[in-house]
């Protein structure tokens, strides 16, 4: 293919070699198609650069006109995305180079790119939204949250209007009729799970008689009532952090829930009465606890003691068996979730903490109970258990859209499961300029403690120096105790976490000036582009402490790459402890065993740290494994109830009785 030699010219055959070798000849056709047409785009720079602004809106008007007279988009590529760029670097003083080119074309060809943080995905995204928005049918561009949606719509809207073209947002804030004014735009950004569950309430509503009558009196205020759909196809998602939405999120089906029919005050009650004596009840002789599973069950001791429990007489109603699940789920939640870890308290409710972003999950709960049991621990108001009335899953979702395109700074090591799953290959771009980040070795502790102190004499040292650093902690709980400590040791700073998401971008805005210390969870992960001076550069930019590894790699390469980005310097270091949450992948049991052991070395002398951290990454990919067969049997079950509830003559997504 003539695409071969010249991407050998432009990237080096070394280069070119490796990756045919790694990702095989359907990526490989992919590079070599991606590269033509960098080269036709760059032809009609000199022409397009020539026209002014009303010549440039005629242009993109005329692109419309060729795609409805039967054109096919492929054919009208090249003036697209060099129309979209002389827009870019008119409205918003940014031009794409030639790898930025090569992302987006390969994201037309089903590739999942992979691009370095700090390659300017989001510049990336305007030449296949603007492409597929010429259709006229929508585009939905779909990141993790919603700062980084509002953010990137407001950024790029420039580019669209001044092409003619529409852009809304959707927020779980607006009304309904907001969002479907959204949804009819051009362009529509929003959260991967607003979308979601936007088509969850769609369904709901052409669910007629269908629809659960609880539900529809809760969503639409009359049985039957039916109203125009907010969404209006699913033509074209575009996904941001697509690793995030794709794989992490899919661990979790989307739901929209109704009234239970339970008594409310009983219900109430009995939570609350079963957070009380939660604490009575011992491990190994009351209930036996499968760390693996997270179950917990009530041993033939635990049935005798919940049964000799002082009850008032609403709790006193229920059904013994009952009694026993209440204390369960009272157990779980006090040796499972923990406050600032999992969740938080916010204005008397509790609000879910992804620990993959280190964000409010707002709107969202647990099932099962779980999240009463939560609220009753913590002595908030206790709300009424729910029912499914809609469901479905972030792989049936987004396998309704008839393109699918993505991009991330971290997909190669899940190349393979969404290939298998979204049929989506994945392909990493090469940089526009050559990485000069540094990765320290790991440090490894066998006391939590040594650690914490450790990094805060590492960040005193840094600050000292006026060297910004930014330091990664794994929940709220550990952020605050670091930032204990540096006001101890006399070290300002700032700290970033769910409880301070109003005030993130001016935290983000001023990490990386001169003696800046930062601590943050992964809100300073995915998206976060924090901007360092030439003084900052000199002194070898932006230096990134991890505290502890998360459970998937990919979340940890998107903390190290908030250093070094658009080809600047920078450094990572990770600072680990044998006390670390990671660990427990390998069972309770056994971690408890790995922690004896080098401790116990450890005071002798004869630890060998660096075995200490391939045990933890042995650990992380224990954990990666175990979630991706999770996510498997997921999408399995899903799709065994679909074709059940099909058969019957129903609707999958509404009947949801399990």
């Amino acid at each position: 293919m003539r695409g071969y030699s010249r991407l050998m010219s432009r990237f080096g055959p070394a280069w070119w070699n490796a990756i045919r070798a790694r990702i095989g000849g359907r990526a490989a056709r992919a590079f070599a198609q991606s590269a033509l047409n960098v080269r036709r785009v760059n032809a009609l720079e000199d022409e397009i650069k020539k026209f002014t602004d009303a010549e440039l809106r005629k242009a993109s008007l005329d692109l419309r006109w060729r795609i409805k007279g039967g054109e096919t988009l492929e054919k009208v590529m090249p003036r697209a995305f060099a129309i979209v760029r002389e827009a870019a670097q008119r409205t918003v003083g940014l031009r794409h180079h030639d790898v930025q080119l090569l992302g987006g074309t390969a994201m037309t060809r089903r590739a999942l790119i992979e691009m370095e943080p700090g390659e300017g995905k989001t510049l990336v995204a305007t030449l296949p939204v603007y492409l597929y928005a010429l259709a006229g049918q929508g585009v939905h561009v779909m990141t993790v949250n919603d700062y980084l949606a509002q953010r990137d719509a407001e950024l790029m809207s420039p580019v669209y209007n001044l092409l003619g073209m529409r852009v809304g947002v959707t927020n779980p804030d607006f009304d309904k009729n907001t969002r479907r004014a959204a949804y009819q735009c051009d362009i529509t950004y929003g959260t991967a799970t607003q979308f979601g569950f936007d088509f969850l309430q769609d369904r709901l509503a052409m669910g007629g008689e269908a629809t659960a009558s609880a539900a529809a009196d809760l969503l639409f205020g009359e049985k039957g009532k039916t109203e125009t759909p907010m969404q209006r196809g699913h033509y074209c998602a575009i996904i941001d952090e697509a690793d995030s939405v794709l794989i992490d999120d899919a661990r979790t089906p989307l739901i929209i829930s109704a009234p239970s029919s339970e008594p409310e005050q009983q219900v109430v009650d009995t939570y609350e009465w079963a957070a009380r004596h939660a604490g009575e009840f011992q491990d190994r002789e009351d209930f036996a606890r499968d760390p693996e599973k997270k179950t917990i069950e009530l041993k033939r001791e635990g049935r005798w003691k919940v049964r000799a429990l002082p009850m008032s007489k609403l709790v006193r109603q229920m059904p013994l068996e009952e009694l026993y699940e209440y204390i369960e789920r009272a157990i779980k939640v006090l040796l499972e979730f923990q406050c600032d870890q999992q969740y938080v308290v916010m204005d008397g409710e509790i609000q879910l903490v992804d620990e993959g972003t280190g964000r409010i999950m707002h709107g969202r709960k647990l099932r099962g109970g779980l999240h009463q049991a939560i609220e009753a621990k913590e002595r908030v108001a206790v709300t009424v258990g729910t029912s499914q009335a809609a469901r479905t899953t972030i792989q049936n979702y987004f396998l309704r859209y008839k393109n699918l395109l993505g991009m991330t700074g971290t997909i190669w090591s899940s190349r393979w499961e969404v290939r298998r799953i979204y049929n989506l290959t994945a392909l990493k771009i090469p940089t526009h300029y050559p990485s000069k980040r540094k990765r320290l070795p790991d440090q490894m502790f066998t006391q939590a403690e040594a650690r914490w102190q450790a990094v805060v004499n590492e960040a005193r040292k840094l600050h000292e120096q006026q060297r910004p650093v930014l330091i990664g902690t794994r929940s709220i709980d550990a952020s605050e105790h670091v930032s204990k400590l540096l006001k101890e040791n006399g070290v300002p700073h700032t700290i970033l976490n769910a409880k301070e998401h109003a005030k993130e971008a001016e935290i983000v805005s001023k990490a990386g000036e001169l003696g800046a210390v930062t601590i943050a969870t992964n809100m300073a992960g995915r998206g976060t582009d924090i901007k360092v001076s030439k003084e900052v550069d000199a002194m070898g930019g932006l230096h990134v402490i991890g505290t502890e590894r998360h459970d998937s790699e990919r979340v940890d390469n998107q903390l190290i790459g908030r250093s070094g980005r658009h080809g600047a310097p920078g450094s990572s270091q990770f600072f680990l402890s044998l006390d670390d949450q990671l660990l427990e992948g390998y069972g309770t049991a056994k971690a408890r065993r790995i922690r004896e052991s080098y401790r116990s070395a450890a005071s002798n002398g004869g630890v060998q740290k660096d075995r200490l951290v391939k045990l933890l990454r042995k650990a992380q990919r224990r954990i990666e494994r175990k979630h991706s067969r999770g996510r498997t049997q997921m999408m399995k079950f899903e799709k065994r109830r679909t074709e059940m509830q099909e058969n019957m003559g129903l609707d999958p997504f509404l009947n949801t009785a399990e």
